[in-house]
Protein backbone atom coordinates (compact mmCIF):
# COMPACT_ATOMS: atom_id res chain seq x y z
CA UNK A 1 0.00 0.00 0.00
CA UNK A 2 1.27 3.45 -0.83
CA UNK A 3 0.22 6.99 -0.02
CA UNK A 4 0.86 9.51 -2.81
CA UNK A 5 3.45 7.16 -4.27
CA UNK A 6 5.26 6.58 -0.94
CA UNK A 7 5.17 3.50 1.23
CA UNK A 8 2.54 3.74 4.00
CA UNK A 9 4.01 4.55 7.39
CA UNK A 10 3.30 4.99 11.07
CA UNK A 11 5.42 7.90 12.26
CA UNK A 12 6.23 9.90 15.35
CA UNK A 13 7.73 13.37 15.10
CA UNK A 14 9.34 15.15 18.08
CA UNK A 15 7.49 12.83 20.46
CA UNK A 16 7.70 13.97 24.08
CA UNK A 17 6.06 12.31 27.06
CA UNK A 18 6.85 13.94 30.40
CA UNK A 19 5.55 12.77 33.78
CA UNK A 20 5.86 15.18 36.73
CA UNK A 21 9.24 16.41 35.59
CA UNK A 22 10.47 13.04 34.31
CA UNK A 23 11.24 13.23 30.59
CA UNK A 24 10.45 9.62 29.73
CA UNK A 25 10.52 10.41 26.00
CA UNK A 26 12.12 13.67 24.99
CA UNK A 27 11.94 14.52 21.31
CA UNK A 28 12.05 11.19 19.45
CA UNK A 29 11.43 10.85 15.72
CA UNK A 30 10.64 7.40 14.32
CA UNK A 31 9.17 6.10 11.09
CA UNK A 32 7.89 2.55 10.63
CA UNK A 33 7.20 1.80 7.00
CA UNK A 34 4.79 -0.91 6.00
CA UNK A 35 6.71 -4.08 5.17
CA UNK A 36 9.81 -3.14 7.19
CA UNK A 37 11.26 -4.60 10.40
CA UNK A 38 12.55 -1.92 12.78
CA UNK A 39 14.12 -2.65 16.16
CA UNK A 40 13.86 -0.21 19.06
CA UNK A 41 16.42 -0.87 21.79
CA UNK A 42 18.09 0.82 24.71
CA UNK A 43 19.05 0.24 28.35
CA UNK A 44 16.43 0.00 31.09
CA UNK A 45 14.61 3.30 31.51
CA UNK A 46 15.51 4.53 28.04
CA UNK A 47 11.87 5.29 27.16
CA UNK A 48 11.14 2.42 24.76
CA UNK A 49 7.83 1.24 26.17
CA UNK A 50 6.65 4.79 26.85
CA UNK A 51 7.34 5.63 23.22
CA UNK A 52 5.35 2.55 22.18
CA UNK A 53 2.47 3.73 24.37
CA UNK A 54 2.67 7.17 22.76
CA UNK A 55 2.34 6.00 19.15
CA UNK A 56 -0.35 3.42 19.92
CA UNK A 57 -2.69 5.76 21.80
CA UNK A 58 -1.97 4.57 25.35
CA UNK A 59 -0.06 7.66 26.51
CA UNK A 60 -0.92 11.33 26.23
CA UNK A 61 1.68 13.33 24.31
CA UNK A 62 3.33 16.28 26.00
CA UNK A 63 4.44 17.41 22.56
CA UNK A 64 4.81 16.02 19.04
CA UNK A 65 2.69 14.44 16.33
CA UNK A 66 1.83 10.85 15.46
CA UNK A 67 0.80 10.24 11.85
CA UNK A 68 -0.67 7.21 10.10
CA UNK A 69 -0.51 7.33 6.31
CA UNK A 70 0.34 11.05 6.68
CA UNK A 71 -2.84 11.71 8.73
CA UNK A 72 -2.50 13.22 12.20
CA UNK A 73 -3.69 10.55 14.66
CA UNK A 74 -2.09 12.02 17.79
CA UNK A 75 -5.41 12.14 19.66
CA UNK A 76 -6.83 8.86 18.41
CA UNK A 77 -7.73 6.18 20.92
CA UNK A 78 -6.07 2.74 20.86
CA UNK A 79 -9.34 1.31 19.51
CA UNK A 80 -9.42 3.85 16.66
CA UNK A 81 -5.83 3.03 15.74
CA UNK A 82 -6.52 -0.70 15.92
CA UNK A 83 -9.39 -0.36 13.47
CA UNK A 84 -6.97 1.33 11.07
CA UNK A 85 -4.44 -1.50 11.31
CA UNK A 86 -2.19 -0.66 14.29
CA UNK A 87 -1.93 -3.64 16.67
CA UNK A 88 0.39 -4.19 19.59
CA UNK A 89 1.41 -6.55 22.37
CA UNK A 90 2.37 -5.76 25.96
CA UNK A 91 5.21 -6.79 28.25
CA UNK A 92 2.78 -8.50 30.63
CA UNK A 93 0.94 -10.34 27.81
CA UNK A 94 -2.50 -9.21 29.12
CA UNK A 95 -4.29 -12.44 28.26
CA UNK A 96 -7.80 -12.88 29.63
CA UNK A 97 -7.12 -15.72 32.02
CA UNK A 98 -10.73 -16.83 32.37
CA UNK A 99 -11.00 -17.45 28.62
CA UNK A 100 -9.54 -20.11 26.37
CA UNK A 101 -6.64 -19.38 24.05
CA UNK A 102 -8.99 -19.48 21.04
CA UNK A 103 -11.36 -17.02 22.69
CA UNK A 104 -8.49 -14.64 23.44
CA UNK A 105 -7.40 -14.66 19.81
CA UNK A 106 -10.98 -14.26 18.58
CA UNK A 107 -11.15 -11.00 20.54
CA UNK A 108 -8.43 -9.58 18.33
CA UNK A 109 -10.40 -10.45 15.21
CA UNK A 110 -13.60 -9.04 16.71
CA UNK A 111 -11.74 -5.83 17.49
CA UNK A 112 -10.82 -5.55 13.82
CA UNK A 113 -14.51 -5.59 12.91
CA UNK A 114 -15.14 -9.23 12.03
CA UNK A 115 -18.36 -11.02 12.98
CA UNK A 116 -18.22 -13.82 15.52
CA UNK A 117 -18.15 -16.68 13.00
CA UNK A 118 -15.46 -15.06 10.86
CA UNK A 119 -13.46 -14.22 13.99
CA UNK A 120 -13.53 -17.88 15.03
CA UNK A 121 -12.21 -18.94 11.62
CA UNK A 122 -9.46 -16.34 11.68
CA UNK A 123 -8.44 -17.37 15.19
CA UNK A 124 -7.98 -20.96 14.04
CA UNK A 125 -5.89 -19.80 11.09
CA UNK A 126 -3.66 -17.62 13.28
CA UNK A 127 -3.16 -20.35 15.88
CA UNK A 128 -2.14 -22.72 13.08
CA UNK A 129 0.27 -20.14 11.66
CA UNK A 130 1.93 -19.64 15.05
CA UNK A 131 2.01 -23.40 15.67
CA UNK A 132 -0.04 -23.21 18.86
CA UNK A 133 -3.30 -24.72 17.61
CA UNK A 134 -2.89 -27.45 20.24
CA UNK A 135 -3.41 -24.79 22.92
CA UNK A 136 -6.71 -23.56 21.49
CA UNK A 137 -9.02 -25.03 24.13
CA UNK A 138 -6.65 -24.47 27.06
CA UNK A 139 -7.55 -21.91 29.71
CA UNK A 140 -5.20 -18.97 29.27
CA UNK A 141 -4.66 -18.66 33.00
CA UNK A 142 -2.67 -21.89 33.15
CA UNK A 143 -0.20 -21.18 30.36
CA UNK A 144 3.59 -21.03 30.65
CA UNK A 145 5.04 -17.54 30.12
CA UNK A 146 6.32 -18.38 26.64
CA UNK A 147 2.92 -19.61 25.55
CA UNK A 148 1.25 -16.54 27.07
CA UNK A 149 3.46 -14.34 24.91
CA UNK A 150 2.58 -16.33 21.80
CA UNK A 151 -1.11 -15.87 22.58
CA UNK A 152 -0.58 -12.12 22.91
CA UNK A 153 1.10 -12.06 19.51
CA UNK A 154 -1.66 -14.25 18.03
CA UNK A 155 -4.34 -11.88 19.28
CA UNK A 156 -2.56 -8.93 17.65
CA UNK A 157 -2.01 -10.86 14.41
CA UNK A 158 -5.71 -11.80 14.31
CA UNK A 159 -6.38 -8.12 13.63
CA UNK A 160 -4.42 -8.50 10.37
CA UNK A 161 -2.47 -5.34 11.16
CA UNK A 162 -0.62 -3.13 8.76
CA UNK A 163 1.65 -2.16 11.67
CA UNK A 164 2.53 -4.61 14.44
CA UNK A 165 4.18 -3.26 17.60
CA UNK A 166 5.81 -5.93 19.77
CA UNK A 167 6.88 -5.06 23.32
CA UNK A 168 9.47 -7.50 24.73
CA UNK A 169 8.02 -10.63 23.07
CA UNK A 170 11.10 -12.74 23.94
CA UNK A 171 11.09 -11.93 27.67
CA UNK A 172 11.08 -15.17 29.66
CA UNK A 173 11.87 -17.37 26.66
CA UNK A 174 14.79 -19.75 26.50
CA UNK A 175 17.35 -19.66 23.70
CA UNK A 176 15.51 -22.15 21.50
CA UNK A 177 12.17 -20.38 22.00
CA UNK A 178 13.76 -17.02 21.18
CA UNK A 179 15.22 -18.40 17.95
CA UNK A 180 11.80 -19.78 17.00
CA UNK A 181 10.20 -16.43 17.83
CA UNK A 182 12.68 -14.63 15.55
CA UNK A 183 11.70 -16.89 12.64
CA UNK A 184 8.02 -16.35 13.44
CA UNK A 185 8.34 -12.56 13.40
CA UNK A 186 9.95 -12.59 9.96
CA UNK A 187 7.33 -15.04 8.66
CA UNK A 188 4.50 -12.86 9.96
CA UNK A 189 5.95 -9.76 8.36
CA UNK A 190 6.29 -11.60 5.05
CA UNK A 191 2.78 -13.09 5.22
CA UNK A 192 0.98 -9.91 6.31
CA UNK A 193 3.17 -7.36 4.56
CA UNK A 194 3.04 -5.34 7.77
CA UNK A 195 5.57 -3.06 9.35
CA UNK A 196 6.96 -4.47 12.60
CA UNK A 197 8.37 -2.38 15.43
CA UNK A 198 10.22 -4.70 17.79
CA UNK A 199 11.09 -3.48 21.29
CA UNK A 200 13.36 -6.11 22.76
CA UNK A 201 16.24 -6.71 25.19
CA UNK A 202 17.27 -10.00 23.55
CA UNK A 203 19.92 -8.78 21.14
CA UNK A 204 20.08 -12.15 19.38
CA UNK A 205 16.48 -11.60 18.23
CA UNK A 206 17.04 -7.94 17.34
CA UNK A 207 20.13 -8.53 15.23
CA UNK A 208 18.63 -11.63 13.63
CA UNK A 209 15.45 -10.06 12.28
CA UNK A 210 15.73 -6.26 12.10
CA UNK A 211 16.70 -4.43 8.93
CA UNK A 212 17.18 -1.20 10.87
CA UNK A 213 17.69 -0.48 14.57
CA UNK A 214 16.98 2.69 16.52
CA UNK A 215 18.60 3.14 19.93
CA UNK A 216 17.17 5.25 22.75
CA UNK A 217 18.88 6.42 25.91
CA UNK A 218 17.41 8.81 28.50
CA UNK A 219 14.40 9.41 26.26
CA UNK A 220 16.39 10.44 23.20
CA UNK A 221 17.60 8.74 20.02
CA UNK A 222 21.35 8.18 20.14
CA UNK A 223 21.77 5.96 17.05
CA UNK A 224 19.92 4.75 13.98
CA UNK A 225 21.16 2.39 11.31
CA UNK A 226 21.48 -1.16 10.08
CA UNK A 227 22.71 -3.87 12.49
CA UNK A 228 26.35 -3.46 11.40
CA UNK A 229 26.28 0.28 12.07
CA UNK A 230 24.69 -0.21 15.49
CA UNK A 231 27.19 -2.88 16.53
CA UNK A 232 30.06 -0.48 15.80
CA UNK A 233 28.52 2.64 17.36
CA UNK A 234 30.48 3.86 20.41
CA UNK A 235 27.52 5.78 21.82
CA UNK A 236 25.48 2.58 21.89
CA UNK A 237 28.23 0.68 23.68
CA UNK A 238 28.57 3.48 26.20
CA UNK A 239 24.80 3.57 26.84
CA UNK A 240 24.76 -0.15 27.60
CA UNK A 241 28.12 -0.65 29.27
CA UNK A 242 29.47 2.79 30.16
CA UNK A 243 29.72 4.33 33.60
CA UNK A 244 28.27 7.75 32.93
CA UNK A 245 25.23 8.70 34.98
CA UNK A 246 21.81 8.56 33.31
Amino acid sequence: MTVDGARAALSGRNIKVHYEGVRAVDGVDLELQQGRLLGLIGPNGAGKTTFLHAISGFARLTEGVVTLDAQDVSRWSPADLARQGVARTFQDSRVFRGMTVSENVELGALGAGLGRRAARVRARDVLDRLRIAHLGERQSGGLAIGDERRVGIARAVAMQPRFLLLDEPAAGLNEQESAELARTIVALRDALGCGVLLVEHDMSVIFEVCEEIQVLDSGKTIALGDPGVIRADRAVAEAYFGTRAR
